[in-house]
């Protein structure tokens, strides 16, 4: 089963990097930062949504077509002459369904935490966002998943590849107050002084050998 920490440290996510870099402009360190938080908080959101039935049936149709995994065919070619408008605007369909309102606190908190604007983390956020949708499908697919229950196991599996407490955190860090509202607290969590080496940062950044 293939991970997100997989993907994040493979030749496929180095070239995500640069690609991504390249695209907003940002230095490719930042913006590793960036996605080392962003991706795992884009699963754990989708995660908590499987919860809803309707949530889940939706986005199992979604990883059936749309979402197939063929974005990852050619990265390279996504990202010559400027990441395709039409990608742009599916990764802002997909934020708004799965962060809904708590999108620009989401967007707010990965700046500050990343120093990258918070304008040029939206942009990231836009274009990872059909690229997690890509691999959770591939990985829909190649796990045969093909019911609610499955997605959840699966999602839960590729937020994997770190101990289990930190998943946990990861998980508390999207609804830690237990209301099942995603990310209410995640600014308070992440960015509290004396969560600072424990909170999503300090467990992610250590993904690039940061």
């Amino acid at each position: 089963m293939s991970g997100l920490l997989d993907l994040l440290s493979s030749p496929m996510g180095k070239q995500l990097i640069s690609g991504v870099a390249g695209q907003t402009k940002q230095p490719e360190d930042k913006t590793a930062d960036v996605l080392s938080m962003a991706m795992p908080l884009l699963l754990g959101a989708m995660k908590k949504n499987t919860a809803n039935p309707k949530d889940a049936e939706g986005l199992m149709n979604a990883l059936s077509s749309k979402h197939d995994g063929s974005i990852l065919d050619n990265l390279g070619g996504l990202f010559q002459g400027g990441v395709d408008n039409n990608v742009m605007k599916d990764g802002a369909g997909i934020l708004g369904h799965v962060f809904g309102k708590k999108q620009a606190n989401v967007e707010n908190v990965l700046s500050q935490k990343s120093g990258v604007d918070a304008g040029s983390v939206a942009d990231i956020l836009k274009i990872a966002a059909p690229i997690v949708m890509g691999f959770l499908g591939r990985q829909k697919a190649q796990s045969n998943v093909s019911d609610a229950n499955g997605l959840n196991s699966l999602l839960g599996s590729m937020l994997g590849g770190q101990p289990q407490q930190n998943q946990s955190l990861i998980m508390s860090l999207l609804d830690a107050d237990g209301d099942g509202s995603v990310l209410d607290d995640v600014a308070g969590m992440v960015l509290g002084s004396k969560k600072k080496k424990g909170g999503l940062g300090g467990l992610l950044g250590g993904l690039f050998g940061k």
